[in-house]
């Protein structure tokens, strides 16, 4: 009996499993407290820093690195490179976890998050950029989520619902990618309304531009890290398709990323010339923005075209891990290190352990349900009864 139980167990305590266990059991206790005692009680946030980590990490990181679900969607299906289907399901589910997980963060930074549907549903404000960003948000996931249930129902073998859903890709394609050109934007746009409070060198007119194209990249090396990350942890339920497509994905997503972080690059320099902040590239400030600006833009960048070149897949992986990196620290520059960046450092904010705490615990949830839906559902290989089905 003890030699038959071996195994279950021992695939029950893996280390996976009682990391991912500790930090859920914390960070329910601190949901627990943040719901209980408020936002005093677990955050540093005051009226000089009323948007903090869960606004700067879990809503701008959060909804940039989720953009490959629009950019893959639209290579396949309204550009036509079918090459690139193996990728579709797990960067949808990716970006359907990333925004349902977005939302899920909302209700911790809210002061009331009962009141959350309320802009969407019952509020007349047409004209603020939040409802605008609250509405194309919630019209997104509910997007990604039709465009997710074709594998689910394919589990489940519900095929008539399946089929009806797939004939709507390119209408739902079309739409996600509007949807997602809007609010990528107006994310960037909200910090317009702040140019004495922002860093020179960080605010500009062309914030939404800025927002939008970074957007762009982030979601293109997404699927790349997130593609190398599954090749190493979820390879087993991979079939011969995806195995055999995934080089060219790498490939051809490093070499479109390159093209994009360029001339990203070159409009930053435009928008520098244009606001005439030449000067503050000599200050403390100018070397952090530059570091930003060349090691985790021009380099990747460089690296990208390098690897595509050379065919190195290896190389590309490594880019668009200094990618990822890259947006989630122009994201943090934007929302918290250059905001208020006047104040004295006794009035600057910096989080509490409990605020991290909390961002782990949501980051965790989305990796533990991605694995759960990987190791069950059709994502990274094709289920037998549709794989010539595209």
């Amino acid at each position: 009996m003890s030699q038959e139980t071996k195994p279950a167990v021992s695939t029950i305590f893996t280390p996976f499993n009682i990391i991912s266990g500790l930090i859920i059991c914390i960070g329910l206790v601190l949901t627990f407290l943040r719901f209980t005692g408020g936002l005093g009680a677990v955050t540093n946030l005051d009226d000089n820093n009323p948007w903090g980590l869960w606004i700067g990490f879990d809503l701008l990181c959060g909804v940039a690195l989720a953009a490959g679900g629009y950019v893959t969607s639209a290579a396949c299906y309204i550009f036509g490179l079918k090459r690139f289907h193996s990728a579709v399901r797990p960067a949808i589910l990716t970006a359907f976890l990333g925004y349902a997980l977005v939302v899920f963060a909302l209700h911790y930074d809210v002061g009331r998050p009962w009141r959350l549907p309320y802009p969407v549903f019952l509020s007349p404000g047409t004209t603020s950029l939040l409802y605008e960003v609250g509405l194309c948000v919630f019209l997104y996931l509910t997007v990604l989520f039709i465009e997710y249930s074709p594998v689910a129902l394919e589990w489940l073998g519900l095929k008539r619902i399946r089929n009806l859903i797939v004939r709507l890709t390119l209408l739902l394609t079309i739409f996600g990618v509007i949807l997602s050109t809007l609010h990528q934007s107006s994310l960037g746009a909200l910090f317009m309304i702040a140019p004495s409070k922002l860093h020179p060198l960080w605010y500009s007119g062309y914030l939404p531009v800025y927002f939008f194209i970074s957007s762009v990249f982030a979601g293109l090396s997404m699927v790349i890290f997130e593609s190398s990350l599954a090749h190493r942890y979820l390879h087993g339920k991979m079939d011969a398709t995806h195995l055999k497509e995934s080089e060219g994905v790498a490939l051809g997503f490093g070499k479109a990323a390159a093209l994009v972080m360029m001339a990203y690059l070159g409009i930053k320099l435009i928008g520098i010339a244009i606001d005439n902040t030449w000067h503050h590239l000599t200050t403390g400030w100018g070397l952090w923005f530059l570091l930003e600006l060349i090691g985790f833009v021009a380099l990747p960048a460089f690296l990208y075209a390098l690897g595509a070149r050379e065919r190195n897949v290896r190389l590309i992986r490594w880019a668009a891990g200094l990618s990822v990196v890259g947006v989630v620290l122009n994201r943090f520059n934007i929302s918290l290190v250059a905001f208020n960046w006047q104040l004295p450092s006794a009035q600057r904010y910096f989080p509490s352990w409990m605020e991290i705490g909390i961002s782990i615990f949501i980051v965790t949830l989305g990796v533990v349900i991605y694995r759960f839906i990987c190791t069950r559902m059709p994502v990274l290989y094709e289920h037998p009864d549709y794989q010539h089905d595209h």
